[in-house]
């Protein structure tokens, strides 16, 4: 940790002095606040990608509710040195206007132990290093509203029941225009496992407005408390029925999950096994920006969103095998899914083609998605109901099915933790077989025609 002069050196790259004479806006009194640096740079061959942390010491307001707090932002996912050495220069320098670097910079709020608390802690100073690390090497954008699933014990590795992330715009900083372009602050808020959930389930700008409404959850500024031990939900249990509420008339902004699951076509003889293994490419779909994965990567201790709206896109590359080079019209489906996914069957259904949207279900290299009548884009319409390209199999759900399925899943919802395997749904006359066991997915197989 160490002091570093925003405004008394001449050699501070102009995008970092942009950036810090934002923070200067916000904290004027404290134009040599402590800082975190990387000692070896990521442009040498370090491993952090942030050239460095300011950990600014925010009074808090008490007429507003806003609580004492370290307020940590990032400087290095936006371009501060304009000369290509971490982010490659625009092609085009009259358009200042368009994102410096990846067009972000990440922030967050810890709630002070006490208020004659004089040293930060540095936890939440590599907190934000793991997560900007994984931005560099999966070229993933956040955006607000998205949710991060933390596989680590919690946030601080302590048994804080905050285990998980959304993220917000950050209350103070704006947006900044630099020489390079500009940048947003988005905000790290750390929630509890069933605050992910419903963000999950439903979106996170949603829960983030739950959060503000009170400083015992994060207030205004979303502070985070890592003592907090009961969820907004269990707190203010009204938020809960109206979260439930707005599910019902507007449905979820998830958009599928990652999750184990074989499929194969009804009514034939199977002609050809295919090994998902056989092939690195993940098919290549327009989703919407809420994808909650159930597996993280092995490498990586969270996982995060993917980016769309309500339609299907076809353009763009789609990972085909040589015998099928267009998408490939099938009798019916069976679809074996694995039980820790079985729930979201449901929410599938209920929250989401109800609503006229569409739902995918993602493993490995196989994608199924299910779509509603008015989804636009899709292979598949009511005389094409099953439809296969390359690895991604789309299955019409007609309107009329809709009220059969979600009677068929209540055996689910009722009781989702003690499933009597393997479970099976027929809606035959539309060609459709989900049975609900346990995938072998070391050796996972989609049958072919």
């Amino acid at each position: 940790m160490e002091n570093f002069g925003n405004n008394t050196s001449p050699r501070i790259p102009l995008g970092l002095q942009s950036l810090f004479e934002e923070c200067n806006r916000v904290y004027p009194d404290q134009k040599n606040p402590m800082q975190v640096s990387t000692v070896l740079k990521y442009w040498l061959g370090g491993n952090d990608v942030l050239d460095y942390i300011n950990l600014m010491d925010n009074k808090g307001d008490p007429d507003r509710n806003i609580l004492p707090h370290w307020h940590y932002i990032s400087f290095g996912l936006s371009d501060l040195h304009g000369d290509g050495r971490v982010h490659e220069p625009p092609s085009d320098l009259d358009f200042p206007s368009g994102l410096s670097g990846l067009g972000f910079e990440l922030t967050f709020r810890l709630l002070k132990d006490n208020d004659k608390c004089k040293h930060p802690p540095t936890w939440p100073a590599n907190l934000l290093q793991d997560l900007a690390r994984y931005v560099f090497n999966t070229g993933n954008r956040f955006c607000v509203g998205d949710n991060i699933p933390w596989r680590k014990k919690s946030l601080d590795n302590s048994d804080s029941k905050i285990l998980h992330m959304l993220i917000a715009d950050d209350a103070q900083l704006k947006r900044t225009e630099t020489p390079y372009g500009w940048v947003d602050f988005f905000q790290i808020v750390g929630v509890t496992s069933e605050e992910l959930e419903q963000a999950s389930r439903w979106n996170g700008h949603g829960v983030i407005k739950f959060l503000r409404n009170n400083p015992i959850t994060g207030g205004e500024f979303l502070i985070t408390d890592m003592k907090r031990s009961k969820s907004v939900f269990e707190l203010f249990p009204e938020t809960l029925l109206e979260l439930q509420d707005d599910l019902e008339k507007e449905g979820s902004d998830l958009v599928g999950v990652n999750a184990e699951f074989t499929f194969r076509e009804l009514g034939c003889s199977i002609k050809e096994e295919v090994k998902t293994n056989d092939y690195g490419d993940e098919p290549q779909m327009d989703m919407s920006r809420e994808f909650l994965s159930l597996k993280a990567e092995e490498n990586s201790p969270f996982s995060s969103a993917m980016s769309t709206g309500n339609s299907l896109s076809m353009s763009g590359p789609i990972h085909t095998k040589p015998i099928i080079g267009h998408a490939a019209s099938l009798v019916g489906i069976e679809l074996t899914l694995a039980p820790y996914a079985a729930k979201f069957l449901i929410l599938a259904i209920k929250d989401r083609i109800r609503h006229g949207r569409h739902f995918t279900f993602k493993s490995q290299n196989l994608a199924v998605t299910f779509v509603a009548e008015s989804v636009t884009g899709a292979m598949v319409n009511h005389k094409i109901p099953y439809a296969l390209i390359g690895y991604w199999m789309q299955i019409l759900i007609p309107d009329d099915l809709v009220p059969r399925m979600l009677h068929s899943f209540g055996r689910i919802d009722k009781n989702p933790e003690n499933l009597t395997l393997p479970l099976e749904f027929e809606f035959l006359d539309k060609g459709i077989k989900i049975i609900i066991d346990n995938p072998r997915m070391t050796e996972s197989k989609v049958f072919l025609p």
